[in-house]
């Protein structure tokens, strides 16, 4: 095989020549073995005053069929590996998050916060002026936690973010999380909260109390409860938060002394610890939801009031959890919720088995399952389980409660990466500005925690209570805002590139050419230093390998379904837009500069690299693909190596140039 990158000036003459580049220059491609026709490959640089009449050469793929074009653009770089049929035609505009675009136009590509945020949705931001409110404010996911309030309350909740994003142009997704098999407390008689001073006596019991309830009362909803505690347990209440010892059994009641004095909370999780060590083994024997009703035919709710009747009397008190979690489930899938996130899960199979169960009760969904890791049992099985879900939660306070504090950051990064490494979005969560409940700025030690999950480069962080029930919901959101903002800024200035080695994802050839396309992508975007990298995908797939790599500049996704535009939303880095895609890719291109142009979201000068996954024949199409992928890394590597040593800077009026590609066998 002879490789020859070489260059003309638009009367087509000799400009220079490059030469084959030592096989180092190689190291992260893979060795293919190319089929013995011709491929000839051409990445055209043109200069153009109008986006609409930007030309192109559109290639031949050796076999007759259109195969891949390429853009190098004095207005626009573009670096294009696609051809695409359409899904449903050219759509007349574009749409936008409103926020991203305001942030856009104001003060261009750079200024977009990559780290995403999500709010969890309480009694204090759950009116459609507040959810506008956290939108405007940089809000990417509302969650809604199915341990607090009824179905009827979620829906109002998810119909009012819904409008939200029709009437006001956001793409907010929607995350709803179950309420998991954990030990947790009662309503609290109402109450939205409860103090809880130094050496107070409250009782835990699992009996039913009537209005009003005993003073210092609280019900459990475990009823194996007061047999499991012993004497002299220590009682922890929301990961810690509140600290109690057990003082006195007698019959279902548990009586206990406050150690460690805080609020607490509706339906706060409990667990004890016994001699300095977590009591795990009848937390363990809880049950997950895999373990009665994963079998879609084993309960079906639709079925009527005679299989829910049967239901009830049927579970025991502790599968009666799992079962209102599959309840949950259903109307999440109901309801068309984006992500559901799964507490306290254990293995893979879990994940697994709740797939399978979304995809016979709704075909066709694409709803993201998400792992969240708070338990020993998370950590043990950790690599398993975030292969097999579509994301993960780093649940800090759960997990604080089941290891020792001082093993979270640990654990914390390891997850971090591994996600990372894994291509699976991952969310750092709980207690991020814990006293904005209470107070209008954070700690300076909350602000630091929130700096070292961003410099981890997370996908997103998440508010609790600070956004449910806290008094500074805006504030707080602002806070995450601000210091995403800064620390990014901070990471780019000082060209803070991680040493981190991506390993592999791709489990088919296929998808191998993708992820070495979207390396090389994000490598020449770095080294390059463009303004934006563009993708087209219908699936999000070859966007979430772009976000992997982490590159400086931000990331825009056009994708045709608004589901799929609001799941990316999630990830480090994207910027979800829905375009409409013809059966052009040249087109498409034109297209979607004339109407960002049009928008002020672009400008002339602008350098952009665009790569798509959208293929008429992946089979016919992967040599091309990869050899693309070489082509226009090794040219504009080296054109960027021949004007940093003669010290020439970018230029709008440098000539035309016009490189090919000869790959012959």
């Amino acid at each position: 095989m002879s490789r020859s990158l070489q260059f003309f000036t638009p009367s087509r003459a000799p400009y220079f020549t490059l030469h084959k580049l030592p096989s180092t220059s190689y190291t992260r491609f893979p060795v293919i073995n190319f089929p013995s026709k011709k491929h000839y490959i051409t990445i055209t640089k043109s200069l153009s005053s109008d986006l609409d009449a930007a030309s192109s050469q559109v290639l031949d793929s050796g076999n007759g069929q259109t195969g891949v074009s390429g853009v190098l653009s004095a207005d626009n770089v573009v670096a294009v590996q696609s051809h695409a049929p359409s899904e449903s035609g050219a759509a007349a505009g574009i749409e936008v998050d409103a926020v991203t675009e305001a942030e856009l136009k104001e003060n261009g590509f750079r200024s977009t916060r990559r780290t995403k945020l999500i709010c969890t949705i309480g009694p204090a931001t759950c009116g459609f002026e507040q959810l506008e409110a956290l939108a405007v404010g940089g809000m990417n996911v509302a969650r809604i936690n199915m341990c607090h309030g009824t179905r009827e309350w979620h829906q109002m909740v998810i119909e009012r973010v819904r409008r939200l994003n029709e009437e006001k142009g956001f793409a907010v997704a929607i995350m709803m999380d179950t309420e998991g098999s954990e030990i947790h407390m009662g309503d609290l008689g109402g109450a939205a909260s409860v103090k809880a001073e130094d050496g107070e006596i409250w009782t835990f019991s699992v009996r039913a109390f009537g209005t009003p309830r005993p003073e210092r009362t609280i019900n459990v909803n475990y009823d194996g409860f007061a047999e499991d505690v012993k004497v002299g347990d220590d009682l922890l209440v929301d990961g810690g938060m509140v600290r109690f010892e057990v003082i006195e059994k007698i019959g279902p009641d548990v009586k206990c002394r406050c150690t460690d004095p805080g609020l607490l909370l509706p339906r706060a999780n409990l667990t004890f610890w016994r001699d300095g060590s977590l009591v795990r083994e009848r937390n363990a024997m809880l049950p997950t939801i895999s373990s009665k009703w994963s079998d879609p035919d084993s309960f079906n709710p639709s079925n009527g009031v005679l299989d829910l009747i049967f239901a009830i009397y049927s579970v025991g008190s502790r599968d009666f959890e799992t079962f209102v979690d599959w309840l949950d489930i259903d109307f999440g899938i109901a309801e068309g919720v984006d992500f559901i996130a799964i507490s306290f899960v254990k293995s893979a199979e879990v994940i697994k088995h709740l797939k399978s169960y979304i995809a016979a009760r709704s075909r066709g969904s694409d709803i993201a399952v998400i792992a969240k890791i708070e338990s020993i049992d998370s950590l043990k099985n950790l690599e398993e389980i975030i292969q097999a879900s579509d994301g993960a939660m780093v649940a800090r306070g759960d997990l604080g409660a089941q290891i020792p504090l001082e093993q979270v950051p640990s654990a914390q990064q390891k997850i971090v990466q591994l996600c990372r490494q894994l291509n699976k979005p991952v969310i750092v969560a709980s207690q991020l500005l814990e006293s904005m409940i209470e107070y209008p700025t954070p700690t300076r030690a909350e602000v630091a925690d929130v700096s070292e999950a961003v410099r981890q480069r997370a996908d997103a962080l998440m508010l609790s209570g600070e956004s449910a029930m806290g008094q500074y919901p805006d504030k707080a959101l602002a806070v995450l805002r601000s210091v995403s903002v800064r620390i990014e800024k901070w990471w780019r200035e000082e060209k803070r590139h991680e040493a981190m080695v991506l390993p592999d994802v791709g489990t088919s050839f296929a998808d191998s050419i993708s992820e070495e396309i979207c390396n090389s992508a994000a490598k020449m975007a770095n080294n390059l230093e463009v303004d934006a990298l563009f993708v087209y995908t219908k699936t999000g797939h070859m966007a979430s390998l772009l976000s992997r790599c982490r590159p400086d500049c931000p990331i825009f996704a056009f994708t045709t379904t608004t589901s799929v535009r609001r799941r990316l939303n999630l990830q480090w880095g994207l910027i979800p837009f829905r375009l409409g895609f013809s059966d052009d890719m040249e087109s498409n291109l034109n297209k979607t500069f004339s109407l960002l142009k049009a928008r002020g979201m672009i400008k002339s000068g602008d350098l952009v690299i665009a790569v798509s996954d959208m293929l008429q024949s992946i089979q016919t199409h992967l040599c091309i693909e990869l050899a693309v992928s070489f082509a226009i890394y090794s040219a504009l590597i080296n054109v960027r190596m021949k004007m940093t040593a003669t010290g020439k800077q970018r230029s709008l009026a440098q000539p035309i140039l016009r490189s090919q590609f000869h790959s012959t066998k």
